[in-house]
């Protein structure tokens, strides 16, 4: 399979307080690859993830989606851009199958729904309270999500966050998965090692020059 440019970003800064917070950023993304973007804590990586799904606007640069700058085509990019950030996001009030269902696609059938928290292992859990959860579990709720998602390219904020081994080996081979199929990840985490990762980015505390 022909890989595709999916993601351009070209000198993308962000500023904080008049500082820039990281030095700029720029990079190509093709289908069938993931880009693993690293830094220490503090460097920036969930301030990038927000830029990248525009709830944050970009103090210089530029996002570019399949040739076009993003902003010529935003519905059409963030229909296509599934997002998990850092925090699980899910609504402890709702039972598990009732926060995938409203974090899903609206035309996910009960099914589709089943087979995903059968995947992390949850399907037994379906109609508890998901304040009942451990942390752990929480976070399995909010990533069963890549298995209902018809989304090219994935923003994957630490998934690996909470997880047991087991859980680390299925997200693993879901995002293999995804890659396989020509879709394309960014993806930050702290493990050492990630068996699905392309090539790495890393993340620079901007320093200015004196």
């Amino acid at each position: 399979m022909a890989s595709t440019n999916i993601l351009k970003i070209e000198k993308l800064a962000f500023e904080r307080n008049d500082t820039l917070l990281f030095e700029p950023v720029s990079f190509e993304l093709n289908s069938g690859e993931a880009l693993h973007i690293e830094g220490e804590n503090g460097a920036g990586k969930t301030t990038f993830f927000q830029l990248l799904i525009n709830l944050l606007e970009p103090s210089a640069g530029e996002i570019h989606f399949r040739g076009q700058n993003f902003g010529d085509c935003i519905y059409e990019y963030l229909s296509d851009v599934l997002f998990i950030g850092h925090q699980s996001a899910v609504k402890g009030a709702l039972s598990v199958e009732e926060n995938l269902r409203w974090m899903s696609p609206a035309n996910t059938s009960s099914k589709e729904i089943t087979t995903a928290l059968r995947s992390v292992g949850l399907e037994h859990h379906a109609s508890m309270p998901c304040y009942r959860l451990s942390a752990g579990q929480q976070r399995r709720v909010a990533l069963a999500r890549l298995m209902t998602t018809s989304a090219s390219l994935w923003y994957l904020d630490e998934p690996f966050a909470a997880l047991d081994k087991q859980g680390v080996e299925f997200i693993e081979d879901r995002m293999q998965s995804h890659l396989d199929q020509g879709g394309a990840i960014v993806f930050s985490s702290h493990q050492d090692l990630v068996k699905t990762t392309t090539r790495s980015y890393r993340l620079n505390p901007y320093r200015e020059l004196v």
